[in-house]
């Protein structure tokens, strides 16, 4: 296994995307608001966590998160 060292910051903020990615997917299949509602935020969840999933990965493997 291959070890990393992360900084705590880095580490926030790969939880906070995999968060948000599991927070819309949750969201879109849960039935507790309005489908309006409901969809737009779980979409908008799904869309920032797959977003934010290029950076975390690039800072995971160890290169700059930014081109």
């Amino acid at each position: 296994m291959k070890k990393h060292k992360l900084t705590t910051p880095q580490v926030a903020f790969i939880v906070a995307t995999r968060a948000a990615l599991a927070g819309g997917v949750g969201l879109l299949v849960s039935g507790k608001l309005s489908d309006r509602v409901r969809r737009a935020v779980g979409l908008g969840l799904v869309a920032l966590g797959a977003v934010t999933t290029i950076p975390a990965a690039r800072t995971l493997l160890g290169r700059s998160p930014f081109p």
